[in-house]
């Protein structure tokens, strides 16, 4: 079992930057891959960024240069650096885990970008 909480969600203007954090717990030596995904609102839930437990980073084509992945290994966290923020960037973002097949998410963090 991994417990994932994330962090950092709320409003910002377009242009604006955020950064998300979530922490993890529980079987985190077992992980194999973490990730950020995003859900808005009347779409499907899609990836944003991931990790493998080497550290390979991967970003969707269109967040690539706008959105940075990192992670601290010595406590438990995966950030999502977001700069120049755009209304389409409006969602809920999970934070995500595996562990073979077996996935886990947090509860989400909810960013919207208004003027």
């Amino acid at each position: 079992q991994v417990q994932l909480v994330e962090s950092g969600g709320g409003l910002v203007q377009p242009g604006g930057s955020l950064r998300l954090s979530c922490a993890a717990s529980g079987n985190i030596f077992s992980i194999d891959a973490m990730g950020w995904y995003r859900q808005a609102p009347g779409k499907q839930r899609e990836l944003v960024a991931s990790i493998t437990s080497s550290g390979i980073i991967t970003y969707v084509r269109s967040m690539k240069g706008r959105f940075t992945l990192s992670r601290d290994n010595a406590k438990n966290m995966v950030y999502l650096q977001m700069n120049s923020l755009k209304p389409e960037d409006t969602a809920v973002y999970y934070c995500n885990s595996r562990i073979a097949a077996v996935e886990y998410w947090g509860q989400g963090t909810q960013v919207i970008v208004s003027s």
